[in-house]
């Protein structure tokens, strides 16, 4: 089922969370241990993140830098069949640009149609860590709204091979990210609405956003996207703190803004336990205010940790 038929449907603030692939030689098990305690909160769908491949540099005895490619993570398509037939629910892979081409691209999705996957996230994807901005590869898209359109076309039956228009098209319903603190490469958030405007106008079906931890900033981006005339389903994204490190991670990584009561409250803490149940307290309250204002799920970034998304879930679901 599309992630937008589920909405339709609900009769109640939907519970949904996001997803890590195992890391390179872990087991579906060590997923399904993350998964689990998460069940019985009945999640229509579950995320699963894409990671594109890394590479290093390795000297090699005559002097020379040798590009070794790493993949960390492998497997999204594989285990959003997996999900699907383990546990019955939906799942919506994370489709990136880097580190694909257009052909890559479509063999990925004509794969995700044949399993019966409904659902796909777009995203341009970051930037490879030693890169200081995004380079899309030889053949493929510099940008989500390029992904979109490719996504779009198979929808209605067009491939890249041939202008043929043929019976066998997908039906993805499409999401895309939204920024309530504007992604960090854009000049302004008004600039960056006129972008997310212009995914809608492709054919994007509805917005999950990047984590934040003042609904204010939600609620604002909400309006702001009505104003625009973005009327699509904008699903809020959240997570709990567990670690004081994320004090400083969160902000540098995701360009967010961590509000003063919160930050002192973890500061407060004389260890990561105290954290945990600050954040999860924190994204409890959240949680009930995004449900106030009408919110039609409740999406969490679980990062590979189910525990404190369980809490969260357990107070509120």
């Amino acid at each position: 089922m599309k992630v937008t038929e589920h909405f339709n449907n609900a009769q109640k603030t939907l519970f949904t969370f996001e997803i890590l692939p195992p890391l390179k030689g872990e087991n579906m098990r060590t997923l399904f241990d993350h998964i689990d305690p998460l069940m019985e909160f009945k999640p229509p769908f579950i995320d699963v993140t894409y990671h594109r491949e890394e590479y290093v540099y390795k000297q090699r005895e005559n002097g020379l830098l040798e590009k070794i490619t790493t993949r960390k993570r492998p497997g999204t398509v594989g285990i959003c069949a997996a999900i699907q037939n383990y546990y019955k629910v939906d799942t919506v892979p994370h489709l990136i640009c880097g580190g694909f081409n257009r052909e890559e691209t479509e063999n990925a999705l004509i794969d995700l149609h044949f399993l019966g996957i409904d659902n796909v996230l777009v995203l341009r994807g970051d930037c490879v860590k030693n890169e200081s901005r995004f380079t899309p590869e030889p053949g493929g898209h510099a940008y989500a709204t390029e992904l979109i359109d490719q996504v779009v076309n198979m929808n209605n039956g067009r491939y890249l091979d041939d202008e043929q228009t043929f019976k066998n098209s997908t039906d993805f319903c499409i999401g895309v990210a939204g920024y309530p603190e504007k992604h960090s490469e854009a000049p302004n958030l008004k600039a960056d609405l006129r972008w997310l405007k212009k995914k809608i106008e492709l054919g994007a079906d509805y917005i999950v956003t990047q984590m934040f931890f003042d609904n204010q900033k939600y609620i604002n981006f909400v309006n702001l996207c009505r104003e625009e005339g973005i009327n699509v389903p904008i699903i809020p994204g959240l997570k709990p703190l567990t670690t004081k490190s994320q004090l400083s991670a969160l902000p540098n990584f995701f360009h967010i803004d961590i509000p003063c009561e919160l930050a002192e409250a973890v500061e407060a803490c004389k260890d990561n336990k105290e954290v945990t149940q600050v954040g999860v307290e924190w994204a409890i309250q959240q949680s009930k205010g995004l449900m106030e204002f009408g919110v039609p799920c409740l999406h969490y970034y679980s990062m590979g940790r189910s525990g404190s998304v369980r809490q969260v879930a357990e107070a509120l679901f």
